[in-house]
C-alpha cells in the first residue's frame, strides 16, 4: 500500500506546476512552407530539431501537398525523434510539444485576408492558450510611406499626411482579425488561462515608428500609430521583443525583408528603391503573475535588404543564426518564458 501511495505522489508532483520551468515560443513566417527556397522544407525540419521550441507559430502555411503541412512536418519531426502535436490549419499553423486539448478557428481565411487560430494545452498543470496569426498582406500602408502602393506595389506619390496613411491602413482586414483575437483571449484570461500570440502581422509597430526614428528607414518624417500593435497594447497585451529591448535605435528588431543568398534580391523586396526594413513578426503575451518573460532573440540571418542592396545589420540585435539553408524572406522571433509560483 505504501508503494502505491508513493507512486501516486510521484505522479502528482510530476504533473503539477514546477516553478522555474522555461518554455520557448518561435514565431516563424516560412514563406509558403519554404517551397520558394530550394531545400526549404528540410531546413524548417532541421532548425526545429536543433532549437526544440516548445511552440512554433507558423505563418504562410499553404498546404500545397496532398497532406496538410502541419501533419507532414509532425511526421518528419517524428522520423527525427522529435514529438510534436498540431491541428487543422490554413495560412497559419502551430506546433506544440504538449498534447492539444482544444483548437479553434478564431478568424477564418477568406480571400487571403489573414487568419487567427487558437490552441489550448497544459504546461505542468497550467493551462495556456497559444494563438497563431498571419494577417492581411494587402493595403500595407508602410509601403505607401515609401512611395509604393501597398496593394499592387507600384510606384505612387508619397502621402502627405499620417491621416492619408491610416486611411490606406484601415482598408485592410488586420484590425478585424486582431479584434477577434482580443475577444477570444479575454475569455481565456477570465478563465485563468495564460495567453501567448505569435504572428506575422504585416504591419509595423507604433513602438517603432516614433520621434527618434521618424527620419530613419525611409519613414519620411512620419510618426505613425500603427493600429494592430496599438490595439493589442491598449487591450493589455505585451510585445515581448520590445519589452526586452525598449531601445528602438539600438535594437530595431527588423524581421523583414531578410536577406537570403539562395534567392535573387528582386524576389526579396517589394519596394526596390526604398528601405523597407520593418519589424512585422511578433510574439505578444498577456501579463500574468504565473508567467515571466525571460528573453527574446531574432532567429535568422543578420543580413537584410535595403534599397535592393544586401546589407549586414550592425545593430545590437541578438541573433540565432541558421546552420544551413534559410527557408524564408523573414526573420523569426524566439521568446523564452519562465513559469513562476
Amino acid at each position: 500500500m505504501k508503494n502505491v501511495i508513493l507512486s501516486l505522489l510521484v505522479l502528482f508532483f510530476s504533473l503539477s506546476v514546477r516553478a522555474g520551468e522555461k518554455f520557448t515560443v518561435l514565431q516563424w513566417n516560412i514563406w509558403q512552407e519554404g517551397t520558394v527556397v530550394p531545400g526549404g522544407y528540410d531546413a524548417i525540419v532541421n532548425e526545429i530539431v536543433r532549437l526544440k521550441p516548445d511552440f512554433v507559430t507558423f505563418s504562410e502555411v499553404r498546404n500545397y501537398h496532398s497532406t496538410r503541412f502541419c501533419d507532414r512536418i509532425v511526421a518528419s519531426l517524428k522520423e527525427r525523434g522529435e514529438t510534436y502535436h498540431s491541428f487543422y490549419s490554413d495560412d497559419t499553423g502551430l506546433l506544440s510539444r504538449y498534447p492539444i486539448a482544444d483548437s479553434t478557428v478564431v478568424y477564418p481565411l477568406h480571400d487571403d485576408h489573414g487568419t487567427v487560430h487558437r490552441m489550448l494545452t497544459e504546461i505542468y498543470g497550467r493551462k495556456i492558450a497559444v494563438y497563431t496569426a498571419h494577417l492581411d498582406y494587402l493595403s500595407d500602408a508602410y509601403y505607401n510611406v515609401r512611395g509604393y502602393d501597398g496593394s499592387t506595389w507600384k510606384k505612387i506619390p508619397k502621402p502627405e499626411s499620417i491621416a492619408e496613411v491610416l486611411a490606406v491602413n484601415d482598408a485592410s482586414f488586420r484590425d478585424d482579425a486582431i479584434k477577434c483575437f482580443i475577444k477570444a483571449a479575454r475569455k481565456d484570461v477570465e478563465n485563468g488561462v495564460m495567453v501567448v500570440l505569435g504572428g506575422d502581422f504585416n504591419e509595423p509597430s507604433h513602438l517603432d515608428w516614433i520621434r527618434e526614428t521618424k527620419d530613419l528607414y525611409d519613414h519620411n518624417g512620419m510618426i505613425i500609430p500603427w493600429t494592430v500593435p496599438l490595439l493589442l497594447d491598449n487591450a493589455g497585451f505585451v510585445d515581448a521583443y520590445r519589452t526586452v529591448y525598449p531601445d528602438v535605435l539600438s535594437y530595431p528588431g527588423f524581421t523583414f525583408p531578410a536577406d537570403n543568398p539562395l534567392i535573387k534580391v528582386n524576389r526579396l523586396t517589394w519596394a526596390p528603391e526604398s528601405d523597407e526594413r520593418d519589424r512585422i513578426d511578433y510574439v505578444f503575451f498577456y501579463p500574468d503573475r504565473r508567467l515571466k518573460l525571460k528573453d527574446a532573440v531574432l532567429f535568422g540571418p543578420k543580413g537584410s535588404i535595403r534599397k535592393s542592396e544586401r546589407i549586414v545589420e550592425t545593430s545590437k540585435d541578438r541573433f540565432v543564426e541558421p546552420l544551413g539553408v534559410w527557408p524564408t524572406d523573414h526573420k523569426g522571433v524566439l521568446v523564452t518564458f519562465e513559469l513562476v509560483e
